[in-house]
């Protein structure tokens, strides 16, 4: 007669080993909801266009000491307006790029945000959290004058967002694993509206 103990510390061993072989690694980056752009407003001031929006899951742990360490990194903003033509190709309006660097200081341990769309100003906080608020918004941008649009017209409004590649010197972008984890670009985001 054959004993049942074989089995049984077979079957014992398969499900304790199991879960090791099926996620033997800890959670990556890629594991991170995606960045994507929400809370998307377009309006008119009495001269132009504006628009808002706000980058959701944009920094990942990895990023977030990357910067503690000194490490600074630039979001890059992609805002295309185009004139929706029906049957026709779309007349592209304006093309804006917008970038804003975050750096912190270790020794004052405080936040640096420079914003272009600002004439480069820099905002100073102590808090992390207003720093990646404030990195991952855009806040009243002026699209376009409001006498170059035609009333009642289609326009479309294509956003997208990056994390800017930075080239660290002498290569030792090689020796800092963790940089490739911080890669994130949103898909387009396209709004259309009539002005």
């Amino acid at each position: 007669m054959k004993s049942l103990s074989s089995p049984i510390i077979y079957l014992f061993l398969l499900f304790i080993l199991l879960p090791v072989f099926v996620h033997p690694f800890p959670v990556s980056a890629g594991d991170q909801p995606k960045a994507d752009i929400s809370d998307i407003i377009i309006t008119t001031s009495e001269t132009d266009l504006l628009f808002f929006c706000t980058v959701k899951n944009s920094f990942t742990p990895e990023m977030i000491k990357g910067i503690r360490n000194g490490i600074p990194i630039t979001f890059t903003f992609l805002i295309e307006l185009d004139k929706v033509i029906d049957y026709w190709p779309d007349t592209t309006l304006t093309e804006l790029t917008i970038h804003h660097t975050l750096t912190y200081d270790t020794l004052k341990e405080e936040y640096h945000i420079q914003l272009s769309e600002k004439n480069n100003h820099v905002v100073t906080t102590d808090s992390l959290a207003k720093a990646k608020e404030i990195m991952a918004e855009l806040s009243g941008i002026k699209i376009i004058p409001r006498d170059k649009l035609i009333p009642d017209a289609p326009y479309a409004l294509h956003v997208k967002a990056k994390l800017a590649k930075k080239k660290l010197p002498f290569n030792i972008h090689y020796l800092i694993p963790f940089i490739s984890l911080w890669d994130f670009e949103t898909d387009w985001r396209t709004i259309e509206f009539r002005y």
